[in-house]
């Protein structure tokens, strides 16, 4: 290991002006007294990059050495008694700055691993006690840096801690993959190193952190920073005394590391080095010594630097950090008008998810329409009773689920209630007859400059929106299932769709959380379109003779989960009425499945039955041919890449997105497709079957 002094000259060499710097500011904090007794000056370290809160912090080179010398100057002021380290509002750290790691290359990886290192362990070898207080978001070297203290607090409602390194293609580098393992035991660490990250990123609240052991005390509140003070004051007084439960080095981390090799190979087929290099980190943390252990850490980091997954990585990370917030092609902002009601037709399982998020996010009257009053009452109790779900979670309080439960209302005469709505939704029966007549319905009934929007998954808007008096306020505003979680909000322009329209879409995306990208009317969109060319080729596969076990397992590190498997989550029917709609507009690529349509006939929801195994009774319904064609799993594999890889130029050329980012982008927040292999147009380029960039 080079040595401190080398390591921060190094890091002054490889830094850049573009780091937002974290700057680590130290003050002094006298602790409150109990008994009499004085639990001395806590040196207080706030970590802030003087940007609000969508903007965390994160340690490059610059805010490492900023740190650095906050705490050499903590350990070096007699009165200082013990060091804590917390955040500015709401973000503790969001790990590190991955401009740094993107521009440097392996050298740069290297120092940035050691120093990261070198400057936490000061506080576990400082020869002061030290706490962090992990007051919000805490993700990878932001965790760490509190796991390096003596003691940690964490706030309850803090949004999301975590390890998530292995899907971005790295380890966790800065203690982590060390500290945990030896903090929580083997299998739990397991589950927040791979299990959480592999799992679309996964992230733990502050209370789930807290109960999984990686923090000591947890604490609520717009005091927490005092509570915390109070709580490091009676540890350090003695009052206090933190018990740990001792860590099973037996049997118990043998059985975590087994785990830990099953689901890297489920989950990645072996394409991710990053998730079999943590696996051999946790193994090795049973017997390693700390030095040991962060040596492998650093040598781990060095060795992803120098793989391809890695840069397919940093582009997936640039997409869903950058081109998401700025969707290309999107009009000025400028022409989107307010948004302050909005109208859903509907009352279903989907128009309520939609009537939940809007009502959380916007905070304005939101209405539900449908048939008849049953139904309508029926959306609206879901609503509310998703908000008392919230409320008893401790998620909102009491106001607030008041306020949101008065803001959702239901009837079922469209013209008293959509009059003054800016905003109309549907969320219908998937079919275009239906679609058209709700919306020359709902035209009678709004104003001129009301938007409407239509949450069809594969319809056309153009044909949509042909026959109504203003077609240029119809947009597709396409939500992924479930609303609340998948991140992807497709924004479809028609033929006719005004520029102040779609303004007004994306800024009304951007309000709920979304990631919007701008999609050109076409058959089934991005990603309904680009999975049912997959879905259609692994259907043909199976026609012709390969088993669904084969097929299944074809897809290992390139999809999020078995084709199957995916098929019965989405639903048999959905899937067979979306490559239906793509087999009309290109019969000469899209396949629809004549087992599948039995499937669908016979009522069956899964290939799948409650036990993990296929189900005996759509095993019948297949019916292998006469004269059956088996492939390997390596010629499935390669057979539908080749299919998508011919339906990703096409759409490329068609225009339907402004670049093959944007079909990454969809990919990655809309079907989890994942970050290491840079969505998909990049695993098709490493696979050489096109060139997209």
């Amino acid at each position: 290991m080079t040595d401190l002094k080398n390591l921060l000259n190094r890091a002054q060499e490889i830094s850049s002006d573009a780091e937002r710097v974290t700057e680590a500011h130290l003050r002094k904090v006298t602790l409150p007294a109990s008994n009499g007794q004085s639990a001395g000056v806590m040196g207080l370290i706030t970590l802030d990059n003087g940007e609000d809160h969508t903007k965390p912090n994160t340690f490059g080179p610059r805010s490492l050495i900023a740190l650095n010398a906050a705490i050499d100057a903590a350990l070096a002021d007699d009165e200082i008694t013990s060091i804590g380290v917390t955040g500015k509002p709401f973000i503790l750290a969001a790990g590190a700055d991955l401009t740094s790691i993107a521009g440097g290359g392996s050298d740069a990886v290297r120092v940035v691993a050691e120093l990261g290192h070198a400057v936490f362990r000061k506080l576990q070898d400082g020869g002061k006690t030290s706490f962090g207080f992990i007051n919000g978001l805490a993700l990878g070297g932001g965790l760490e840096v509190a796991l390096h203290c003596d003691y940690r607090t964490v706030m309850d409602s803090a949004p999301a801690l975590g390890l998530p390194e292995v899907m971005l293609g790295l380890v966790p580098g800065w203690g982590g993959a060390y500290l945990v393992p030896n903090l929580i035991g083997a299998d739990k660490a397991v589950t927040v190193i791979l299990e959480n990250p592999l799992n679309n990123g996964k992230t733990l609240g502050g209370k789930a952190a807290y109960d999984i052991g990686l923090a000591d005390a947890c604490f609520s509140g717009a005091d927490y920073l005092e509570q915390s003070l109070l709580w490091a004051a009676s540890v350090l007084n003695g009052e206090l005394v933190v018990e740990r439960p001792e860590v099973d080095k037996g049997e118990a981390w043998s059985a975590a590391v087994a785990r830990a090799t099953q689901l890297a190979e489920a989950k990645t087929g072996g394409a991710s080095p990053a998730a079999a290099k943590v696996v051999e980190l946790i193994a090795g943390a049973r017997t390693a010594t700390r030095d040991e252990g962060f040596a492998a850490e650093d040598d781990a980091l060095e060795a992803m630097s120098r793989t391809p997954e890695l840069l397919a990585s940093l582009y997936a990370f640039d997409l869903v950090q950058k081109r998401a917030k700025r969707p290309a092609g999107a009009p000025d902002r400028s022409l989107a008008r307010p948004v302050t009601k909005v109208g859903i037709v509907g009352a279903g399982l989907m128009a309520s998810q939609l009537a939940l998020l809007f009502v959380r996010r916007l905070e304005v009257p939101v209405v539900l329409t449908d048939l008849d009053q049953e139904r309508v009452d029926k959306g609206v109790g879901y609503v509310h009773a998703e908000i008392d779900k919230l409320l008893a979670k401790g998620r909102i309080n009491h106001d607030k689920a008041n306020r949101h439960k008065a803001l959702v209302t239901g009837a079922i005469d469209k013209s008293e209630v959509f009059a003054d709505a800016d905003f109309v939704i549907e969320a219908v029966f998937e079919e275009m007859s239906v679609k058209k007549s709700v919306f020359a319905d709902v035209e009678k009934a709004v104003s001129p400059t009301c938007i409407l929007a239509t949450n069809t998954s594969s319809l056309s808007i153009t044909e949509m929106a042909a026959d109504l008096e203003h077609p240029e306020r119809v947009v597709g505003f396409h939500f992924f299932n479930p609303v609340a979680v998948m991140p992807l909000l497709e924004i479809v322009k028609g033929e006719r769709t005004d520029d102040a329209t779609l303004a007004t879409a994306f800024g009304t995306g951007k309000a709920l959380k979304k990631t919007t990208i701008l999609v050109n009317d076409s058959p089934s969109f991005i990603v309904n379109r680009l999975l049912g060319r997959f879905m259609g080729e692994v259907g043909r596969i199976v026609d012709e003779g390969t088993p669904v076990p084969v097929v299944d397992g074809a897809f290992a590190g390139v999809a999020p989960m078995p084709p199957f498997v995916l098929l019965s989550l989405v639903g048999p029917a959905i899937a067979l009425h979306n490559n239906e709609t793509l087999h009309s507009a290109f019969p000469d690529r899209f396949y629809v499945s004549p087992a599948l349509e039995r499937v669908v006939a016979a009522g069956k929801s899964s290939y799948y039955g409650p036990d993990g195994a296929l189900d005996p009774e759509v095993v019948a319904l297949l019916e292998s041919p006469p004269d059956p064609v088996v492939l390997s799993s390596a010629e499935v594999r390669t057979r539908v890449l080749t299919g998508l890889a011919d339906e990703a130029r096409r759409m490329l050329d068609e225009g339907v997105v402004v670049a093959a980012e944007d079909l990454d982008l969809a990919m990655i927040t809309g079907a989890g497709f994942s970050f290491w292999n840079g969505g998909l147009t990049m695993l098709l380029e490493r696979e050489g079957l096109g060139q997209f960039h």
